[in-house]
C-alpha cells in the first residue's frame, strides 16, 4: 500500500456516492484556488505552461511584500491551506471571496497552519510558528496581502478567466444531463474516473476514502491549476475536487476588447454586448442602459438571443431577469 506523504502511482481518493444520484453533486466556482495557484504558477513559471502569456502580462506589476507573505504561506507544492478557499458556489465573487477569509474561522487556521509546520524547515517554518502564534493578526495579514495581489495580477484578467471556468460547467452539465453522471466524471481528467459508485481522482502523496452521500461533492473547475488534480476532503469544508478547465490555452489572459470583438464579428456589437455581461441576471431596463440602446430595442436584441438559447429569461415578481444559458456560456467561453 503507498505511504501517506510519500510520491506513489496507486494513491487515490474515492468520493462515494449513491448509484446515479445527480442531486449529490454540483459545480462551483472559487476565486481563492485561482488566487493560490497564481501565486504557485508565480513561483514555478515552468510548471505552469499554459499560465506563461499570463504571466508576461502581470509579472512585472505584483507587489512583492504581499507576494512574498503569500508565498511562504501556499508554498511552491504539495498541500495548501484550507482556509484559503471558501466553499466554492456557482455564484461565488472575489469580493465574497475575500469576505470569507477575513472571517476564517481561527481555529480550522491554527489547524492548517500546524500542517504547514510539519512540512516546512528553515526561515519559513519560523514565519509560520509566528502566525500560529498570533492568528487573528495572521488572518489579517493574510487577507490584505491576497487584496493586494488579486488586485495587480487577476482583477483585471478575470473576466475570461471566469468565462472560461463557466463555460467549462456549461459543458459538464450537458454531458451529465444527456450521457449521466458516470460518463461526466470520467471525462474530467485522465486520473479520474468512476469507479462503483464513487469518484475516484488519483493523486500524489494521499490516499482517502470519503463518503459524500450526506453532503454531496462539489466540482471546481480551474483555470490556473491546469496541471492536475486537488481535493478537499476534512470537514467542515464539503468534500470538493479542484480539476483543470477545458479549453485553456497560453493565450487565455487575451485583453476583454479582444473577445468583445470576437463575438461582435459573430453577433453584432449590441448583441455581444449584451451576451458578454449576462453572467448575472439584469432586467430589460439595465440591459438598454448598460448598451445605450432604447428599451424596445434591447427587448428586440434579448429576444433574438433567446431564440437562438443563449438567454433565457424569467420573470420575478413585475421584472424578466436574464441570463445566459450553458449554451451562451459555452459561446462566451469558446471567444477565448
Amino acid at each position: 500500500m503507498p505511504r501517506e506523504g510519500v510520491e506513489h502511482p496507486d494513491h487515490r481518493v474515492d468520493f462515494r456516492l449513491s448509484a446515479g444520484d445527480i442531486e449529490a453533486v454540483r459545480f462551483g466556482i472559487s476565486p481563492g484556488h485561482e488566487a493560490a495557484h497564481a501565486v504557485r504558477a508565480l513561483l514555478r513559471p515552468a510548471q505552469f505552461p499554459l499560465q506563461w502569456g499570463w504571466l508576461k502580462r502581470v509579472r512585472d506589476h505584483v507587489p512583492r511584500e504581499a507576494f512574498g507573505l503569500l508565498a511562504q504561506v501556499i508554498g511552491a507544492d504539495g498541500y495548501m491551506p484550507d482556509f484559503l478557499t471558501a466553499d466554492p458556489r456557482w455564484d461565488m465573487t472575489p469580493q465574497a471571496e475575500l469576505a470569507a477569509l477575513r472571517s476564517a474561522p481561527l481555529a480550522g487556521m491554527v489547524v492548517d497552519l500546524d500542517k504547514m509546520i510539519v512540512r516546512s524547515v528553515g526561515e519559513r517554518q519560523e514565519m509560520l510558528r509566528r502566525m500560529r502564534a498570533d492568528p487573528e493578526r495572521a488572518r489579517e495579514r493574510i487577507a490584505d496581502a491576497w487584496e493586494q495581489v488579486w488586485e495587480a495580477a487577476i482583477a483585471p484578467f478575470w473576466g475570461p478567466l471566469e468565462r472560461l471556468l463557466r463555460a467549462d460547467i456549461a459543458v459538464r452539465s450537458r454531458v451529465v444531463a444527456v450521457d449521466g453522471l458516470a460518463a461526466m466524471a470520467s471525462g474530467l481528467h485522465r486520473n479520474v474516473r468512476w469507479n462503483d459508485g464513487a469518484v475516484s481522482v488519483r493523486l500524489r502523496r494521499h490516499s482517502e476514502d470519503v463518503d459524500c452521500r450526506g453532503s454531496g461533492l462539489v466540482l471546481v473547475p480551474s483555470v490556473m491549476s491546469s496541471w492536475g488534480c486537488m481535493v478537499i476532503t476534512e470537514p467542515p469544508a464539503q468534500p470538493t475536487l479542484f480539476y483543470p478547465a477545458r479549453g485553456v490555452t497560453e493565450g487565455w489572459a487575451r485583453e476583454s476588447g479582444d473577445i468583445a470583438d470576437s463575438l461582435s464579428a459573430l453577433l453584432g456589437p449590441v448583441r455581444a454586448g449584451i451576451l458578454l455581461r449576462a453572467h448575472v441576471a439584469r432586467t430589460t431596463s439595465q440591459i438598454a442602459a448598460d448598451a445605450d440602446v432604447a428599451v424596445s430595442t434591447a427587448s428586440h436584441h434579448l429576444s433574438v438571443l433567446r431564440g437562438a438559447g443563449l438567454l433565457i429569461s424569467t420573470r420575478e415578481g413585475n421584472r424578466m431577469m436574464h441570463l445566459r444559458t450553458p449554451l451562451g456560456e459555452a459561446l462566451v467561453g469558446a471567444g477565448l
